[in-house]
Order: structure tokens, then C-alpha cells, then sequence
């Protein structure tokens, strides 16, 4: 049971994501968490370098035939542009200005579903129109392995902010629910992080060949 103590944005401390033992505990956690994380898409990219030109024939479709580049590099801006809305987000956060970090995360919310509706559309293409599946080749294996689970961690990192805003909408901001946001923020960083490398070696060199 957390007693929440009222504050005012002159009472409010400067980072009330590490004002108590409670916050630090969660970001050391958080680290050893995105720890492993690393390791796993690590673990992906060697995979899919080591994939990416295994076809079963001539005919089968490689990265340079189907990657469109206006679609990935507009996914792309979609989900960056989430990520400085995060930042807005808890930049409000700080300065104790509840509605304002809620109107932000939600923008960040709507910005990420587009991105995953331009992931929805891109695979459900390639399935499509090349019949590049998942079972069609080691390449087709590796890509939608890789894509597939950032697409995923997407997913989770919006259920996760959209839980948070719809468990404290009426509650407010206090120094057991600001880590979270805080948290919830710096996931939706990594998540963006890794589609940069994903966008420059999935899609950039695929299509240099």
C-alpha cells in the first residue's frame, strides 16, 4: 500500500523518476533487462546477415526486389517522431504537468500504432505479391524473425504506455507512478533505437545488395 503524498509543481522534486529507493531499484532492473534485450536482437542481426542471401532458387525474391524504400523510410520517420514525443512526454512529466505528459504519450501511442499498421501492410504485401513468407527460404525465416519481433516489442511497449495512462487518468502524477512513465519511456527509446539499425541494415543494404 503506497501512501501518495500531494505535491505541487514547487514541491515537486527535479527527478522524481530516482526520488525514491523504490525508482532506483526499478531502473537498475530495467537495465539488466535491456541488457538481455540487447543481446537477443544481437543475436537476430548475426542470424539474418547470415541468412539474407539463402534462396532456394534463382527465382525466389532477395531484399533488393522487395523492399520499397518510401514505405520503410515513412514507417521509419513515424516511429522517431514517437520517440520525441516521448520525450516531450516526460520533459511535462518533470515539470509536473500531468494532462500535458498524458496528451503527449498519447500522440506517441497514435504515432506507434501507424507504424505497426505499415509493418501490417508491408508483410501482408510480400506475402502477397512475392510470396516471401516466413517458410518460403532461410531469408524469408530470418527477416520476419528479426522484423517480426521488433514489430512485437512495438506492440508490447504501446499496451504498457497505454496501461499506464489508463491506470493513473485519475490518480495524477506521485513518486510511485512517475518511474513507471519514466521507464515505459526509456523502452519506447530502445525499441526506436534498434528499428534505426534494423531500417539501415535490413533495408538500406538489402537494397545496395
Amino acid at each position: 500500500m503506497h501512501v501518495e503524498e500531494k505535491f505541487t509543481h514547487e514541491t515537486w522534486p527535479a527527478s522524481p523518476e530516482k526520488a525514491t529507493l523504490e525508482a532506483k531499484n526499478k531502473f537498475l532492473g530495467f537495465w539488466f533487462f535491456l541488457g538481455g534485450e540487447t543481446v537477443l536482437f544481437a543475436s537476430l542481426f548475426a542470424t539474418y546477415l547470415a541468412l539474407k542471401d539463402r534462396v532456394p532458387n534463382t527465382h525466389q525474391a532477395l531484399a533488393k526486389d522487395l523492399f520499397e524504400l518510401p514505405l520503410t523510410f515513412t514507417a521509419t520517420m513515424l516511429l522517431l517522431t514517437s520517440s520525441l514525443t516521448s520525450v516531450y512526454a516526460m520533459y511535462h512529466m518533470k515539470n509536473f504537468a500531468f494532462k500535458k505528459m498524458l496528451l503527449w504519450l498519447g500522440l506517441t501511442v497514435l504515432l506507434g500504432f501507424g507504424f505497426l499498421g505499415l509493418e501490417i501492410y508491408e508483410f501482408n504485401h510480400y506475402v502477397h505479391a512475392f510470396h516471401h513468407t516466413f517458410t518460403s527460404s532461410a531469408f524469408g525465416s530470418a527477416f520476419y524473425t528479426l522484423v517480426g519481433f521488433h514489430g512485437a516489442h512495438v506492440a508490447f511497449g504501446l499496451l504498457w504506455i497505454i496501461t499506464l495512462m489508463a491506470r493513473n487518468a485519475k490518480r495524477g502524477l506521485n513518486l510511485y507512478n512517475a518511474p513507471k512513465f519514466y521507464v515505459a519511456s526509456l523502452y519506447w527509446h530502445f525499441i526506436d533505437v534498434v528499428w534505426v539499425f534494423i531500417f539501415t541494415v535490413v533495408y538500406l543494404m538489402g537494397m545496395v545488395g
